[in-house]
């Protein structure tokens, strides 16, 4: 059956808009010496059970990621919990153990309510073969959980060597976007088409775009045919390089995903497309969030997108990254300040 491309009206980008940043970190790295969290914090994902709002989040202490869980507590988020670690007798989850969502209301203007499927809570996260900062080509995996603390593996593993894998793909699988929307699980994933981590060229010398599979049992996924369903933009784009890690939620008849990009000049931003189908996807060309000015905590890096809807504000959280003067963790000297910050609307 051929696929059809439905028109669709500009979506105004003042509908997801949130321009006015805290300015501060609301979680930051620990830069203590064994703890998960001690050279960055990364990749939010944030959520509500029960009217609490929570996050997850990864946390990197030179070997590898791991994922820990926190609470809103009146405005300040409680210390992160691992709930999600690296397990040695897993051969995917021996270094890295990077929990980037969990199905939950699919409605942007919702608090994100996390869902149960027959009693349980559905994640995906991604982890690389190698210890280090994300060394080797990455896979995708699933995990399900009771109380959001114990995770077990479940279903099956998307791989850049899949039969079914794309070039544009085969350097890794990065961070993905699990969602259900009428009896079919959806994952959004976004992936590089060369394994060259150790280049030190800025902007990196490969590609990342995102990608859609899909699944009835979690177990089997097809991969869409017309990948990558939101590719790396023009010359001179905001998204040049990147267009990743995608936050996928559901405005009306309007499906946004919300993504970053990386543009030539070595800088991420965050932006936005749309679609109708959840697989032909029309990009906006605004900027939801620039990089700031010298000296903030995102004047690097502002990118990795988690948007909820909270007490009728929207906000977006996201990794902010900035230099610093480097600190001793070990024998590492960490120069990058990550941590995870928030916009939110008027």
């Amino acid at each position: 059956m051929t696929d059809l491309i439905t028109a669709q009206p500009t979506y105004p980008a003042d509908r997801v808009a949130t321009p006015v940043r805290d300015g501060r970190l609301v979680i930051r790295p620990s830069f203590v010496e064994g703890a998960f969290d001690s050279h960055a914090v990364d990749c939010p994902f944030v959520f509500s059970v029960g009217g609490r709002q929570g996050m997850t989040y990864v946390g990197w202490d030179g070997t590898g990621y791991q994922t820990a869980l926190a609470w809103n507590d009146g405005g300040t988020w409680t210390p992160g919990e691992v709930v999600f670690s690296r397990d040695a007798g897993d051969p995917l989850r021996r270094y890295n153990a990077a929990l980037t969502s969990i199905v939950r209301d699919n409605d942007l203007g919702s608090p994100g309510e996390l869902r149960r499927i027959d009693g349980w809570y559905y994640g995906t996260f991604h982890a690389y073969p190698g210890a280090g900062y994300e060394t080797g080509p990455a896979s995708v995996g699933f995990a399900r959980s009771r109380d959001l603390r114990t995770w077990e593996r479940i279903g099956g593993v998307l791989s850049p060597t899949d039969a079914d894998a794309g070039e544009w793909e085969r350097g890794g699988l990065y961070k993905s976007w699990l969602m259900e929307h009428d009896g079919l699980f959806y994952v959004f994933y976004n992936a590089k088409d060369v394994d060259d981590y150790g280049s030190v060229v800025v902007p990196p010398p490969w590609i990342e775009q995102t990608g859609l599979a899909v699944s009835r049992d979690l177990v089997t996924w097809e991969r869409y045919s017309g990948n990558p369903v939101l590719g790396a933009g023009a010359p001179g784009a905001f998204d040049e390089r990147f267009a990743s890690d995608p936050c996928v939620l559901r405005d009306g008849d309007t499906w946004v995903m919300f993504y970053f990009g990386l543009a030539a000049d070595g800088h991420a931003r965050e932006g936005f497309a749309t679609s109708t189908d959840l697989r032909h996807w029309t990009k906006s060309d605004a900027v939801l969030l620039d990089v700031g000015p010298a000296g903030s905590i995102d004047s690097l890096h502002t990118h990795k997108p988690a948007v909820i809807t909270w007490e009728g504000r929207l906000e977006h959280y996201y990794t902010a990254v900035s230099l610093r003067e480097p600190v001793a963790i070990g024998a590492y000297e960490q120069h990058e300040l990550r941590g995870i910050a928030r916009a939110t609307g008027d």
